[in-house]
């Protein structure tokens, strides 16, 4: 059976005609005559009573009827929601984002899309760049935000911000007297904290030491730690030096509690980006969130 069969059967039980239900729905009496034979024949039993004067609802009609008219109202409001879903900026928006956009970005972006939506609620779960791809490729999140991209995968990576790696270090004498310039050798000299396997930063600063022509298991990592937080004070209390986003440090920067230099390579340059999924038609909610961080990104300086 389908939709057509039972709006040709409610009509008639409604209008208690053949005519007049052909007319309202715009089919005509003969082909609501097959509809009605051909549910009759399916369901093997007699839906309607026929007189010369009346037409209505046999016993098991009746009861068919009732079941009826709740599908097509399900029906009704199932296409209601999808359409008021993919037009409207509301309900819920999954995003799944590394380290940086989570913690320097996002909180930013989504107070303004709460002040111009408030009936979109967030839910913003933090991992490492591998597990953001593997977020999206899975569909548990709408779309994600990440550092680097993987050629490889069902996602596409849409540029939005470019962002620049820094090497920073302790604000100690040993790095002041460095006039602004590191060099290879102190690269390689100084006791090295990293970041996770998996995380964005990581497989971007491992491709520019390896463009200078340092192999990373050269460097001497004296520690390995997880978000970008923690390799800040780790880096501000002495443990050693680092490479990270400058956005992310730029408050230790700016406060003079850690140094921060740049490296003549293109390498340090790096590209945040949103990630959905190949041929997914994302949601209203989703353009909104992408289109409002766009917006913040050109109008920020940082």
């Amino acid at each position: 059976m389908n939709f057509v069969q039972l709006e040709a059967f409610v009509a008639v039980i409604r209008y208690r005609s053949f005519s007049k239900a052909a007319e309202a729905i715009y089919l005509s009496q003969p082909t609501i005559s097959s509809h009605i034979r051909s549910l009759e024949t399916e369901l093997g039993v007699q839906l309607l009573i026929r007189s010369t004067k009346e037409i209505y609802p046999s016993a098991t009609g009746r009861i068919f009827y009732n079941h009826a008219t709740e599908i097509l109202a399900q029906r009704d409001r199932a296409l209601n929601e999808v359409k008021s879903y993919s037009t409207q900026v509301q309900g819920s928006l999954e995003i799944a984002a590394s380290t940086v956009p989570s913690q320097y970005i996002l909180p930013k972006v989504l107070s303004k899309l709460a002040k111009r939506h408030p009936d979109l609620f967030f839910s913003v779960k933090q991992y490492d760049s591998v597990h953001v791809i593997q977020k999206v490729i899975n569909m548990d999140v709408e779309i994600g935000v990440t550092g680097t991209k993987f050629d490889k995968s069902a996602c596409v990576f849409e540029p939005f911000f470019q962002d620049r790696l820094a090497i920073i270090t302790p604000n100690t004498e040993l790095y002041q007297n460095m006039d602004q310039k590191i060099s290879k050798n102190v690269l390689l000299s100084s006791a090295f904290i990293a970041r996770e396997p998996g995380s964005g930063t990581r497989k971007e600063y491992e491709d520019f030491l390896r463009d200078i022509g340092i192999d990373p298991k050269q460097m001497h990592t004296v520690a390995q730690m997880q978000g970008t937080e923690s390799v800040k004070q780790a880096v501000k209390n002495g443990l050693g030096i680092a490479i990270m986003s400058k956005v992310a440090a730029q408050d230790l920067i700016d406060s003079g509690e850690i140094l921060a230099f740049d490296y003549d390579s293109p390498r340090l340059d790096r590209s945040l980006y949103f990630v959905f999924l190949k041929n997914r038609h994302l949601s209203a909610s989703a353009e909104a969130f992408m289109e409002e961080t766009r917006k913040f990104v050109t109008a920020t300086r940082f």
